[in-house]
């Protein structure tokens, strides 16, 4: 049949409706078992229906949806960006050791102001030092005096021989200081000094540990003394240039009632004979060398010319008379001190040490283990024990 044609109504055509009509109201009450279906079937149509029905609001949707983790993905980024510090690492700073400083706390007696930056340019190592006080360790429990020097030696560091100033730290173990006083004696000086050690700005001042220094001094009993200076190198310009070449000549001193009956007197004094162009330096053994003989060698060396030659044989026993009597002085000083002399103060000198550190080998300092030598200076003579 054509579609848009009226089609005729009969009463074949009229009976169908009145049975259909039943058939659907039972359908409506009965449902059949072709109409019975399972939630899920009844939920997939509806959801496709929905779908079909929504498909704009679906890719509305579907947009949102991705859009939203893009959002949220691009302010984490940002996020990031604002909080994100480039990776460092970590730098390990040990923990300062107790009397990890006590060798640059010391004063380097004699060392010359302009060399004393050569002394510090590297990073010493003193650990022998520190692990001297440990139980065991030479100093442990022990009442010490502690004064620096400094010995210009050639040493290897990388590859390379350089004339390098080590510091060194002498240790006297004692139950009083060595000494209040200091030398002043060079080749370049006539003449020795002997001086208080305050006159030249020096003292033994208590030595206070890292763990101690919150603490006030005179609280503290300490063990461990060093030699300190007070003149600042900022201040020496102020000074006059014989002031300040003092303090480069200066000796700890040391004096030794008790070994110096054993020990010969000196009989060499040294000579420093002032003429032009160039004086004469030599050292006169009074009892070695004789002066005639003596005085025609240097003439004949062209260091002494031949007219000066009976000022230069006064000017020698001039210096061998005051020698002499020095000598005297000295013997008699020791023999009033021992007579006056204490039996706890003769035991103290009895027992009095000397140890001379030297900085340990690190690969960043050089290794000056092959130049240590005992030798302190002319008034402490050797050391008993070299660390």
């Amino acid at each position: 049949m054509r579609r848009g044609t009226k089609r005729k109504t009969t009463d074949k055509d009229e009976a169908p409706k009145e049975t259909i009509q039943p058939i659907e109201e039972n359908e409506k009450n009965e449902p059949s078992q072709s109409a019975v279906v399972s939630k899920d079937d009844q939920r997939k149509p509806s959801e496709e229906n929905n779908i079909e029905l929504n498909e704009p609001a679906r890719e509305e949707l579907s947009q949102k949806v991705d859009e939203e983790p893009n959002k949220k993905a691009a302010k984490g980024r940002a996020k990031k960006a604002k909080t994100l510090k480039p990776e460092v690492e970590e730098e390990y700073f040990p923990d300062k050791r107790n009397l990890e400083d006590l060798w640059k706390q010391v004063f380097p007696v004699g060392t010359e102001w302009d060399q004393l930056d050569m002394v510090y340019q590297y990073n010493w190592n003193f650990s022998n030092l520190e692990d001297a006080f440990e139980e065991g360790g030479l100093l442990y429990n022990q009442k010490v005096y502690f004064f620096g020097c400094t010995e210009p030696q050639l040493v290897s560091f990388q590859g390379q021989g350089k004339v390098t100033m080590i510091p060194v730290v002498v240790a006297v173990v004692s139950p009083f200081p060595p000494s209040d006083k200091i030398g002043i004696k060079s080749v370049q000086r006539e003449t020795e000094e002997i001086l208080p050690m305050k006159q030249m700005k020096m003292d033994w001042v208590p030595f206070i540990p890292l763990e101690n220094r919150a603490s006030q001094v005179e609280r503290l009993k300490s063990q461990i003394f060093i030699l300190s200076c007070t003149q600042r190198r900022a201040g020496l310009k102020q000074l006059k240039l014989d002031r300040v070449k003092k303090f480069e000549y200066c000796l700890p001193y040391f004096y030794q009632p008790l070994q110096e009956d054993e020990l010969e007197q000196s009989t060499v004094v040294q000579i420093l004979f002032p003429i032009d162009p160039k004086p004469v330096f030599c050292e006169f053994d009074w009892e070695l060398d004789e002066l005639e003989e003596f005085t025609d060698k240097l003439i004949e060396e062209e260091e002494l010319s031949t007219d000066q030659k009976d000022a230069f044989k006064d000017f020698v026993k001039e210096k061998v008379r005051e020698a002499k009597k020095a000598n005297r002085e000295a013997r008699e000083a020791r023999r009033k001190a021992l007579e006056e002399m204490s039996t706890e103060v003769k035991a103290a000198f009895e027992n009095m040490k000397f140890y001379k550190f030297y900085p340990v080998s690190t690969p960043d300092t050089p290794d000056v283990s092959g130049v240590k030598a005992p030798f302190i200076n002319r008034y402490y003579g050797k050391a008993h024990k070299i660390l």
